[in-house]
């Protein structure tokens, strides 16, 4: 890292980790409940959800869970019967922005099906998110500054691309997605980046239900001459700061809780590389 990385230590960066993974990892909301699917215990939902959720094929719920299957009886698979719930769960008023982007359910290591992004939260279901830290040759790092329009994390600012794995993405091709939908980067620019690696698995309380979240990661020296730009409409500006900045940005929470743990993830890597 270069000279202005003295503004901070390893041990700040350390101890600043350590203090947001405590609010990362959060119990799940007074009143929920687990949910199997298919018999595997999957996630958790709430009073609201349970309730949008009850009476309809293929729910069967109990003092301890709810229980989602198959529903033969009413000629659903797996995968209508997730459909149907989803679609209960935006009528009830549970889903704060319906997609149209399909997510993989996945409980106890096994791919069981898939459901509307939108719902995920209200059941509780595991998620998987990649990012990348876009550094600039002089060791400086591009950060993007989220949509005001954004439901979550309006205006913060985050990781220079991230996103969620879609379904039946690996993790890989999600990065090189996210990274030219937000920032307008082409897989030839993002040719060395690291290998793909897991942060943390997130547990925390939302509006709209329990992100349970697999954190990923990639590093990515960019050309000097990259410019990120925006796609998607879902980044309202993109800086490169250098060191002094972004510790300034960290340490007045300009940065979601994600890209925060991501960034001191990068830092943590690049305080202890032999040539640091």
């Amino acid at each position: 890292m270069d000279s202005s990385s003295a503004v901070f230590t390893l041990d700040d960066v350390s101890a600043r980790s350590a203090r947001l993974v405590r609010r990362a990892q959060q119990l799940p909301p007074i009143g929920a409940r687990p949910v199997t699917v298919a018999g595997r215990v999957a996630g958790w939902i709430g009073p609201a959800a349970l309730a949008a959720i009850a009476g309809h094929p293929g729910v069967h719920i109990e003092a301890e869970a709810a229980h989602l299957t198959a529903a033969p009886a009413a000629r659903l698979g797996l995968d209508g019967v997730l459909r149907g719930l989803a679609l209960a769960l935006r009528d009830a008023g549970c889903i704060r922005s319906w997609r149209d982007e399909l997510l993989d359910v996945v409980a106890e290591g096994r791919l069981l099906g898939r459901i509307e992004r939108g719902a995920v939260r209200p059941l509780g279901l595991l998620t998987q998110a990649v990012h990348l830290n876009g550094w600039a040759p002089d060791g400086r790092l591009w950060v993007a500054r989220r949509a005001l329009d954004k439901s979550t994390d309006p205006g913060l600012w985050d990781t220079l691309s991230g996103g969620l794995v879609a379904a039946g993405e690996d993790p890989a091709l999600a990065l090189l997605r996210e990274s030219h939908e937000e920032a307008g980067l082409v897989p030839t620019e993002l040719a060395g980046h690291s290998p793909v690696r897991t942060v943390l698995r997130m547990h925390r309380r939302l509006p709209d239900g329990y992100q349970v979240e697999t954190v990923c990661l990639s590093d990515c020296v960019l050309h000097a001459a990259a410019a990120p730009a925006n796609l998607d409409g879902e980044v309202l500006a993109f800086r490169c700061v250098d060191m002094a900045e972004l510790w300034d940005m960290i340490t007045h929470g300009a940065f979601t809780l994600e890209a925060e743990l991501c960034i001191l993830d990068s830092l943590r890597q690049r305080l202890t590389a032999p040539h640091a």
